[in-house]
């Protein structure tokens, strides 16, 4: 999965900015969150991404135990990899 292939998609109205999610086979995903009010993001850094299991947010890998927040593009290309990279998740919903 590249950077450029993600597609962003408008938040829900009340927070603003865009989402992308992606799934990759192992049952982990990420979300990539770009603007918006609550978002961990600034002008110079603007993406923040969370691992997710399932459709849940996950905060038990071996990449993080929180949202990356203030991310580059080459920062989200690296955890897509990570995540995509991860042994098969267990126990999901």
């Amino acid at each position: 999965m590249k950077f450029e292939e993600l597609n962003f998609k408008p938040q829900h109205i009340d927070l603003g900015g865009e989402r992308a999610v992606i799934k990759f086979d192992n049952g982990y995903g990420a979300s990539v969150i770009t603007g918006g009010e609550l978002s961990y993001t600034s002008h110079s850094r603007p993406y923040e991404i969370a691992v997710l299991k399932g459709d849940d947010l996950c905060y038990d890998t071996p990449i993080t135990d929180d949202v990356l927040g203030y991310q580059s593009e080459c920062s989200v290309q690296r955890v897509l990899n990570q995540i995509a990279e991860l042994p098969p998740a267990t126990n999901l919903k």
